[in-house]
């Protein structure tokens, strides 16, 4: 039942569950992009297989007229969201993509995985290095001349992060300030920061030192480079997301750690996520904040 949504595979699943057998679903492969290109495979139901939102589907008109032809630079490429943006814009022609990150390991999958799928129609640059190294930041901007900035790379683990308060602001507050800075100084047109709604009213490290990142952003409003920041949810398959965490726990037994029993979560794919960064840095105005406020419950 390709057309089956979350609410009715929810429903046959908890029916079939009661016989004490396994239950998989034949289906194309979750969160992963365009499924015209992904065979169909049988595989076991997963958590976010049973949510009952659907994906939401963007026009792309205003960033392939905007990302079309542009040298694009993602720091953090190589991780679950940047690898996304890298798939998304590897479609809209751009002119180059370069990424920067210092996990060599998730860099090097992305970029072959881009290779193997466009070869040398894509104009792809790899580099490595972290936000936080000025003068490495000063060589890739020399020579990438990126016209736009996805500014992905951060911690985000919340619970590592108030135990390590200073890496936290260390590469989240001064890395976004060094890859700002090195922006504008190389006259890039937009600059995207990738936030999430843990900066709302923040009560952690993790979330205060993302606002701190936002205000650092929103604050440059007199050069050329126009700066926004985009605020995530939940992401669904994304590296810290609760889903793992909360499979694994179930798989184990239990108990599964949900802060507040009254507690609602808000859900967006990667792709999704992916989409509202580029469509957030085709549209954006100098100093705006924006917010997935479509995502999924």
């Amino acid at each position: 039942m390709p057309g089956a949504d979350g609410e009715k595979r929810n429903r046959l699943y908890n029916l079939y569950a009661q016989a004490g057998c396994k239950v998989k679903i034949y289906d194309f492969p979750l969160g992963n992009g365009d499924n015209s290109e992904k065979k169909r495979e049988l595989r076991a139901l997963s958590i976010e297989d049973l949510l009952s939102g659907e994906s939401i589907t963007f026009d792309n008109t205003l960033s392939e007229k905007y990302y079309s032809g542009k040298t694009v630079l993602i720091t953090g490429g190589g991780g679950s969201i940047g690898s996304e943006l890298c798939r998304q814009i590897a479609k809209l022609a751009p002119k180059k993509i370069a990424i920067f990150d210092i996990y060599e390991n998730n860099a090097y999958d992305i970029q072959q995985e881009l290779i193997r799928k466009y070869g040398s129609s894509l104009l792809l640059e790899v580099y490595i290095g972290s936000v936080r190294d000025k003068a490495r930041l000063d060589e890739v901007f020399a020579a990438v001349k990126p016209d736009a900035v996805l500014h992905a790379a951060a911690h985000k683990h919340v619970p590592l992060m108030e135990k390590s308060c200073a890496e936290a602001v260390k590469n989240n507050v001064l890395g976004t300030y060094n890859t700002a800075d090195a922006a504008e100084k190389y006259g890039v047109e937009k600059f995207v920061l990738i936030s999430t709604d843990k900066a709302v009213n923040p009560t952690n490290i993790m979330g205060s030192s993302k606002r701190m990142c936002e205000m650092t952003v929103q604050a440059r409003r007199d050069g050329k480079t126009k700066f926004v920041a985009v605020r995530f949810g939940n992401v669904l398959g994304s590296n810290g997301s609760v889903i793992p965490l909360f499979r694994k726990q179930i798989e184990e037994g239990g108990p599964v750690t949900v802060t507040d029993k009254r507690i609602i979560r808000y859900f967006m794919t990667i792709p999704e996520a992916a989409q509202l960064v580029l469509e957030a840095g085709a549209m954006a105005k100098r100093g705006e904040l924006l917010s997935s406020i479509w995502a999924n419950p």
